[in-house]
């Protein structure tokens, strides 16, 4: 967004709260510009007026919304299709059914984030043939946990600014050359068993 798309935005908040950015009180208006400018700089305009004006009309605490309020609703309109925890879970379950002879196509067939969660089609193998208690229990509530801190990890990297995102990436690739991160060892695929001639 630029200075002047913030500043439109700035007003439709302004209109809408108007004790709050008005008065001996009111933050000054230079620096709240500037701030949100920079905060939302690599954002889409149009999606930060749709989540504001959501917000807006959601209020019931007579407050502007802050900055996290509106970067979290902005992914909450960007993506309606995210996943619960449960749902999550019914994916894998209903891979690992048909994952005796199938893991592979199996695998292919769920979401990229899924795909980390689960690790490789072997895996979907080895929760096909295990006990039925186990794998509804322990299984899916790892599964189910896992798929909510990736989740929060993920909104909480989409919020930050991308000049954030960048020295983050850069420090981290610095580490990792510098030997303070260690690469996880690459799970092995085995090959899937032939079916069963008929």
């Amino acid at each position: 967004m630029t200075i002047d798309e913030t500043a439109a935005i700035m007003d439709i908040l302004a209109a809408a709260y108007p004790r709050f950015y008005s008065g001996p009180d009111a933050p000054d208006s230079d620096n709240v510009l500037a701030l949100w400018a920079d905060l939302f700089a690599d954002d889409d305009p149009s999606l930060v007026g749709a989540a504001v004006k959501s917000l807006i009309a959601s209020d019931e605490r007579g407050f502007p919304p802050h900055i996290g309020a509106v970067k979290e609703q902005m992914r909450k309109l960007a993506n309606p299709q995210e996943l619960t925890e449960g749902e999550a879970w019914a994916l894998v379950a209903k891979a690992v059914r048909n994952s005796i002879y199938g893991a592979r196509e199996q695998f292919e067939k769920l979401p990229p984030e899924l795909q980390k969660l689960v690790g490789s089609p072997a895996q979907l193998r080895e929760w096909a043939v295990m006990d039925s208690g186990t794998l509804h229990s322990v299984v899916a509530s790892n599964i189910q946990r896992a798929y909510k801190a990736v989740v929060k990890r993920e909104r909480e990297r989409a919020k930050l600014p991308e000049d954030v995102r960048r020295v983050i990436a850069a420090v981290s690739e610095k580490m990792a050359i510098d030997g303070q991160i260690e690469e996880l060892p690459k799970k092995e695929t085995e090959e899937e068993p032939n079916e069963p001639a008929s």
